[in-house]
């Protein structure tokens, strides 16, 4: 028993010489079950819907009252063409178009069946799935109310719903899941990858005695960063073509857009990666130490990301983490080019996120590097 008290209290030594790793062993759990608790949410719900309602009476205000009602569709834009519909499915600002033709409320009123369009947005099959299911009952049930509104008047019964929801869902028409794993495997693979190596790079240098040799040359803090992210790109950009090659012939998954817009995007989301794991390398003692700093950011950004659960069925506090995690953008960008042919034209806005990224994090990166050397 001596010997066996001897051992425990030198790991118990060891541990309190090396808090960072401790407490990282004890807030991944609570992170955990916090995440898993609130994102793992199947209930698709509040999915971004553009209205283009031609019509403008108070049949079609009733009908966009009838699908915001039902706690699914969050009619948050409206259009005022098809092509901006498209537009804007194609974007990804929407992953529903309700479309609403000029002759909507005189055909109810005439008795005669009036159509109405919905478009959906197929990339995400779960999301696209439900809400076929959803407008199509929304159709039905609020058609079944106008018949009996319209029987009650006349003192008949019977007769067909009013309302004929043609539902059509583009890209993904056959809800592949794969148009959808694939592309965001891409974004994680890469992530996981690029972090892992990168956070270790500096803590190596570190541990092997090597940084000293860094210290004594004339290199500056920018220098050393750049020189640390150059290899790890052109390995991960290596990656990126095997991944795609898998995709594209193993999987059947087509690329519908530019390769070459792909590729290049596909750069820019290396930076800010590599930046998250140079941060971490000035942090760390260790490479254990490095690991461990890693997996607290693994979590959130595979649950929060949109990778499995759609960001719109989070609560809001998750939602915004969510716009802080580059991972978030990048899955737009090469599910929109991979899925729908989308153009640099419509990827702006998580382009520019992703500059914002990349600067920020390499620069910190910069910084830090230069306070260790202090």
């Amino acid at each position: 028993m001596r010997r066996l008290r001897a051992l425990m209290r030198k790991e118990m030594t060891h541990m309190r010489h090396d808090p960072r790793t401790v407490m990282m062993i004890l807030i991944m759990p609570i992170l955990q079950l916090v995440l898993l608790g609130y994102a793992a949410n199947t209930d698709v719900k509040n999915v971004a819907a553009v209205l283009y309602d031609q019509d403008q009476s108070a049949a079609s205000r009733s009908l966009v009252d009838a699908f915001r009602n039902t706690g699914f569709f969050s009619i948050d834009y409206a259009a005022y063409s098809s092509d901006e519909v498209n537009r804007m499915i194609q974007a990804g600002q929407a992953a529903v178009g309700i479309i609403i033709p000029p002759d909507y409320g005189q055909n109810l009123l005439a008795g005669r069946s009036a159509q109405v369009g919905v478009l959906i947005d197929g990339s995400d099959p779960t999301v696209a799935g439900s809400a076929l299911s959803a407008a199509t009952l929304v159709g039905q049930s609020h058609g079944t109310e106008l018949r009996l509104e319209q029987l009650a008047k006349v003192g008949a019964t019977g007769g067909a719903s009013p309302v004929d929801v043609r539902t059509r869902v583009l890209y993904n028409p056959d809800l592949e899941s794969s148009y959808n794993m694939v592309p965001g495997l891409i974004a994680l693979i890469l992530m996981m990858t690029t972090m892992t190596l990168t956070s270790a790079s500096i803590v190596k240098e570190r541990e092997q005695g090597t940084i000293e040799q860094l210290i004594v040359t004339p290199i500056r803090s920018w220098e050393l960063v750049v020189a640390k992210i150059t290899p790890y790109v052109l390995v991960s950009m290596v990656d990126v073509f095997i991944i795609l090659l898998v995709g594209t012939f193993w999987f059947q998954v087509p690329i519908r857009g530019s390769l070459l817009l792909l590729v290049a995007l596909t750069g820019l989301y290396l930076l800010p990666n590599l930046g998250v794991g140079l941060v971490i390398s000035t942090f760390a003692k260790t490479q254990q130490q490095a690991q461990f700093m890693v997996m607290p950011i693994m979590l959130p950004t595979f649950l929060l990301s949109g990778f499995i659960f759609p960001i719109s069925t989070l609560p809001w506090a998750l939602q915004a983490i969510s716009r802080v995690l580059p991972v978030t953008y990048f899955l737009v960008i090469v599910r929109s080019i991979v899925i729908k042919g989308t153009g640099l034209d419509l990827l702006l806005p998580q382009v520019g996120a992703l500059t914002l990224f990349s600067v920020l994090l390499i620069a910190i990166a910069a910084l830090r590097f230069r306070k260790t050397l202090d």
